[in-house]
């Protein structure tokens, strides 16, 4: 293979972007894939250091073909499932980079998911309803979050309280992640050290983020409070005057939890998980707003219709009850080659069963899924 410096090429990076080319050392071994992100020129002088190398057959494609490095909104449907997988394993790196690199990293991968989020909102309420396999604490941020972000936009806060309300939930985790991806696989209680961990978890993760810089107050607030109760019985600080924020980060930390399948017990349908919410938010609207911002049946789900049909839930009716679905089957659950629109407001029709995934006659791609909601 043919290779030049990155230092050489360097007018082709873009902090903070995916790069449109993989990165070697100087041995010629995989330093960074195409696609993951440089985050500041600290880390780019690094890499000129090390004698870090560029394939000029990947260079020559990536400068001839641009818009391979646009922004998700320029991406096909078929590309949203593996661009949704790169953001997560961003996410990871971004959780175990140095104190120094951390805003600047959570920022990235901000960016970067709050675009795929604008270019399919239905698609990303799929991948919370859906969980893939993946490390679960950053899968269970990343899903916290944008439950999120999809009740601040139901409520009609301010682009700036959306990304607050969606970068506080990423990193409310921030010290306990990897022991999330345990606690999700282990079948025995918490430990006395692991109880302890979880605890402080709170207080220990707005710790992590005040020391990389970040000084908002609200979003560190918000971290530090968000397993405070108002009656003074939550962790760690016996805390009653909780803030808004803090309140909708612990809904929606509930609630995805409940979707994702754990060792000790089953995931839990949208619909189970919501009933749950709301008989233990007491009829806070902060918790309407996370249920009614995925309905009753979010997109991703699988049901059965009156007419015997098996379908892929794409999108909201004009009522909760009554969702927009992709018809997979005929009415004897015989596969359709051609999925058929329906309105299941209308008469014999109507959803009378949510299944599992494993009800399918036939194997459903995520990538499938993902053209079949944003058609």
């Amino acid at each position: 293979m043919r290779l030049c410096s990155l230092q050489s090429v360097k007018t082709h990076i873009v902090l903070g972007e995916p790069l449109a080319f993989s990165v070697r050392d100087a041995q010629h071994q995989l330093l960074l894939a195409r696609g993951q992100i440089i985050y500041d020129n600290e880390q780019l002088d690094e890499l000129f250091q090390r004698g870090a190398l560029v394939e000029i057959s990947e260079l020559a494609s990536a400068v001839q073909q641009p818009q391979r490095r646009a922004a998700p909104r320029t991406l096909s449907t078929d590309q949203l499932p593996g661009e949704w997988q790169s953001r997560s394993d961003e996410v990871r790196r971004a959780f175990a980079t140095s104190p120094d690199r951390l805003a600047n990293a959570v920022d990235a991968a901000t960016d970067q998911l709050l675009r795929l989020i604008d270019h399919a909102p239905g698609v990303a309420l799929a991948q919370v309803v859906r969980q893939g396999e993946g490390h679960y604490g950053v899968n269970h941020s990343i899903h916290a979050a944008t439950a999120c972000h999809a009740a601040a936009r139901f409520m009609g806060w301010t682009a700036e309280e959306q990304r607050r309300a969606f970068q506080a939930a990423l990193t409310m985790n921030l010290s306990m992640v990897d022991l999330q991806a345990r606690l999700a696989g282990q079948v025995s209680p918490p430990t006395t050290l692991q109880r302890e961990a979880i605890h402080q978890h709170p207080a220990l993760s707005a710790e992590l983020l005040e020391q990389a810089g970040i000084d908002d107050p609200l979003w560190l607030e918000a971290v530090a409070q968000h397993h405070e109760l108002p009656d003074g019985t939550g962790y760690p600080g016996g805390v009653t005057a909780v803030g808004e924020l803090a309140t909708l980060l612990r809904f929606a930390d509930i609630y995805t939890a409940r979707l994702s399948a754990r060792a000790s017990r089953p995931a839990m349908s949208a619909q189970q998980a919501g009933r749950e919410l709301h008989l233990l938010a007491d009829a806070s609207p902060l918790a309407a707003a996370l249920i009614k911002a995925f309905g009753i049946f979010p997109p991703g789900s699988l049901v059965r219709l009156a007419s015997g049909e098996i379908g892929l839930v794409v999108g909201n009716g004009g009522k909760a009850y009554h969702p927009l679905v992709a018809a997979l089957t005929d009415t004897r659950g015989e596969p359709r080659l051609t999925p058929l629109r329906r309105d299941t407001s209308r008469g014999g029709l109507a959803v009378v069963g949510l299944l599992s995934p494993q009800s399918l006659p036939m194997r459903l791609s995520d990538e499938r899924i993902a053209e079949l909601i944003s058609a």
